[in-house]
């Protein structure tokens, strides 16, 4: 089953991270007070442009900007759409 997005030029479609549910030193955060998730995995890429090929590729866990991309939820499931340059660095 794969999925059926394909984002165009030099966008990437990512499934963030799981926001963290505890701290450190092992207290609970509330969902109201939970960080939004800077880290997710690559699970759709465009080709890239003419003069800009993309670099990162499905599977890779990437760093993104906290703002950053279009929140989408597709089938049940939440991801986020953004150009490739809002993407700081691949872990």
């Amino acid at each position: 089953m794969g999925l059926k997005i394909k984002p165009l030029a030099d966008r990437v479609l990512v499934e963030p991270a799981a926001a963290e549910t505890t701290t450190a030193s092992g207290i609970i955060i509330p969902d109201n007070a939970k960080e939004k998730p800077q880290k997710g995995t690559v699970v759709a890429a465009g080709k890239g442009t003419k003069d800009d090929p993309i670099t990162v590729k499905v599977g890779d866990t990437v760093l993104y900007g906290k703002y950053a991309g279009t929140e989408l939820k597709y089938e049940g499931k939440e991801y986020l759409i953004m150009r490739e340059s809002d993407i700081f660095a691949i872990l």
